[in-house]
């Protein structure tokens, strides 16, 4: 019985830094922000609040900065991908070369190449009176340390944000139609630049996490690649903080699992203990990871109308439509136009977009010639 006491208790404990950077990436994702660079997030924000918690002896001061790191590698991605509309896998894995590196360097230069290990003390436990003393269930939810309690609190108000308020369904609005929430008024590029602020600050603290709350010391490689295992929580979860708890909880029984079997003496190399959470993950993926899509914009640059009309009149595939001032001719195959016909921007009437229904091709031999009825304006997309 104690034995699974404690493999539940060490679950709910290595479950949280996986639900913290799995909600981060879920923020991003709803505003249509794939970051793959969540182990990297987590690694810069692992180092940093170790390393402030080390100086400081504050473990709440270690957190905030850890979270303030995360955000500020994460300004990388969030530029590269919001403003100049660059792959959000690319810099997502260049984040993930870059923060690791620099995690590692910037100990080396603090503590010397050959130096003992460092050790702080970790975040004490605060026990809830009247509900520690609960069979099980006691020690395992109300005897954990306040950042356990700060997490689950994040979970329920996830929950609400997204499924009952006006905010919510604004913000997710941006992740699965950028441009029919632009025509109704929302800041599209100011949600996607606050989903990567959310999204860094998460990440770092969950990073934060492993060495000023579960461990005591910081050591390469320890968010142990954490971060992936967040993306497949948010596909498991089914994009919803509740799913993403219960994913969450299953790779944390799975890690925890796979520690006391290290310990038990069984006669097997520790390396195949180690593959459980990994292995896990593979499996889920597998059978669960094409069910379902995520937001319809996922991974996918906003151009608003007068940056694309910009890119449009710089184009060899556009030119000027003959009688109408600022609208240009988009041609099949550009972003924006579909294989029914033209698409054509408003370039500078404001920012309403019309559409030009093409009525047919000028048959006197003259090639990309356009006759157009009246256009017709209508509110979202291009």
């Amino acid at each position: 019985m104690d034995w699974i006491s404690s493999l539940l208790l060490a679950t709910v404990r290595l479950a949280i830094p996986v639900l913290l950077i799995s909600l981060a990436e879920l923020y991003g994702q709803r505003a249509g922000m794939v970051n793959i660079g969540l182990e990297g997030l987590a690694s810069i924000g692992a180092l940093v609040g170790f390393l402030v918690c080390y100086v400081t002896g504050s473990n709440w001061l270690g957190l905030l900065c850890g979270a303030l790191a995360g955000v500020i590698v994460n300004m990388i991605y969030a530029f590269s991908t919001v403003t100049l509309c660059a792959d959000h896998t690319v810099y997502g894995m260049a984040v993930n070369i870059f923060a690791p590196a620099l995690a590692s360097f910037i100990y080396r230069v603090y503590f010397g190449t050959g130096s003992d290990l460092k050790q702080i003390t970790t975040m004490s436990s605060v026990a809830i009176p009247g509900l520690k003393d609960i069979p099980v269930l006691g020690p395992l939810l109300f005897d954990q340390s306040p950042m356990v309690y700060l997490t689950f609190l994040l979970v329920l108000f996830t929950a609400i944000f997204f499924g009952k308020t006006r905010a919510g369904l604004s913000y997710k609005a941006v992740g699965e139609h950028p441009q029919a929430a632009a025509t109704l008024g929302i800041p599209v590029v100011g949600v996607k630049y606050l989903a990567c602020v959310i999204c860094g600050a998460l990440s770092g603290i969950g990073g934060a996490y492993l060495t000023t709350c579960y461990s005591s010391t910081y050591t390469d490689g320890i968010v142990a690649g954490r971060g992936f295992i967040a993306l497949a929580a948010v596909i498991f979860g089914r994009w919803s903080a509740g799913g993403i708890v219960l994913a969450c909880l299953f790779f944390g029984f799975c890690d925890a699992l796979q520690i006391r079997l290290q310990v038990s003496g069984i006669a097997i190399p520790y390396q195949f203990f180690q593959m459980i959470p990994y292995m896990a993950t593979v499996v889920v993926l597998s059978l669960i990871g094409t069910r379902q899509a995520g937001p319809k914009a996922n991974g996918k640059p906003y151009r608003r109308e007068q940056r694309l009309y910009r890119a449009a009149a710089n184009s060899h595939r556009v030119r000027p439509l003959t009688g109408f001032p600022g609208l240009v001719v988009l041609r099949p195959g550009y972003p924006g136009a579909d294989r029914r016909g033209y698409r054509v921007l408003d370039g500078g009437l404001g920012d309403t977009p019309a559409a030009l229904q093409p009525q047919r091709e000028a048959q006197d031999g003259a090639a990309n010639r356009q006759v157009a009825a009246k256009p017709t304006f209508r509110c979202g997309g291009i």
